[in-house]
């Protein structure tokens, strides 16, 4: 890693973040067979939260001077965060792996149409044509009015949604701000909420010597993935690296034949391919460096 350059280093720490993201979405979708999904965020959120708050000790992340306004928008991006994570894994519980996450890739063509109605951002003929092509491919996956159409796809695009108001609260971050600390405040949001959904519905089932590793492990595939999502802001430029993003997408579709025996129809595969196409131009032609380095990926 020390003689690549920073590029190659980058790329290389996006690919084993998509590749921790997704193999946690695995171990979760694998629980939550035999528990409650709000009891396997509580038990994950307290390890993640406890190995984020370590690394933020490590970083010195601690000593920040957050202002009032930076605190407002991270308990806005908190609460995004909280309704992305719950959409988005009520989907994955019910969706095939691949299906949820080549969804959850349309994230850069809706921060590009969200900027261009209510920011008044220009977008030139090309990002338009990433975003409808985007658009179709999303059509081929959702299947709207088919017989195929599954519901728990509008989870997933809700999830989207929240997503894209979480990115969008990060422009409004100070530069100086740590993104372990926006990250922990999201990771803690998610657990606490957990916690309480828990407590309240008694839907607390029993930890088993076949279920807490799978648990276990997606926390601290999560907490790794978040780590490397955190690297990955630090080395190489942004348009050089954001593509690679896409690998998740190949690992959905290995992980989920290979764990679930789901292979997605050859209109999802088609629809993913066209997504995949859209985001990469829209990154491509998008080459501006980010406003802050506090995004990080959904899970």
């Amino acid at each position: 890693m020390a003689r690549l350059g920073d590029n190659a280093r980058g790329a290389l720490l996006m690919m084993a973040s998509m590749a921790a993201f997704t193999l946690n979405d695995t171990l979760v979708k694998a629980a939550g067979a035999s528990l409650p999904l709000m009891q396997i965020l509580a038990i994950r959120g307290l390890v993640a939260s406890c190995a984020i708050a370590a690394l933020g000790w490590a970083f010195g992340a601690f000593r920040t001077r957050v202002s009032r306004r930076d605190v407002g928008l991270i308990v806005l991006r908190s609460l995004c965060e909280l309704g992305a994570a719950f959409f988005f894994l009520t989907a994955l519980m019910n969706m095939p792996l691949a299906n949820v996450t080549a969804l959850l890739q349309t994230l850069p063509l809706t921060l590009t149409l969200v900027g261009v109605l209510f920011l008044g951002e220009r977008v030139g003929w090309r990002r338009w044509s990433a975003v409808g092509l985007g658009f179709v491919g999303m059509l081929l996956i959702v299947k709207p009015g088919m017989d195929s159409f599954d519901a728990w796809s509008l989870y997933a695009l809700v999830a989207v949604g929240f997503v894209t108001a979480r990115d969008l609260t990060v422009r409004g971050l100070s530069r100086n701000l740590p993104s372990i600390l926006v990250t922990l405040a999201a990771s803690v949001t998610v657990t606490v909420f957990a916690v309480i959904w828990t407590a309240i519905t008694g839907g607390w089932a029993p930890v088993t010597g076949q279920n807490g590793p799978l648990v276990l492990g997606a926390a601290v595939l999560v907490s790794l993935a978040y780590l490397l999502s955190v690297l990955v802001m630090r080395v190489g430029d942004v348009s050089a690296v954001a593509p690679f993003r896409y690998t998740g997408l190949v690992w959905a579709l290995v992980l989920g034949w290979a764990v679930f025996g789901d292979w997605p129809v050859a209109s999802t595969l088609v629809g993913a391919a066209l997504i995949a196409v859209g985001g990469l131009v829209t990154l491509w032609r998008d080459r501006r460096p980010p406003v802050s380095p506090t995004r990080s990926p959904v899970r």
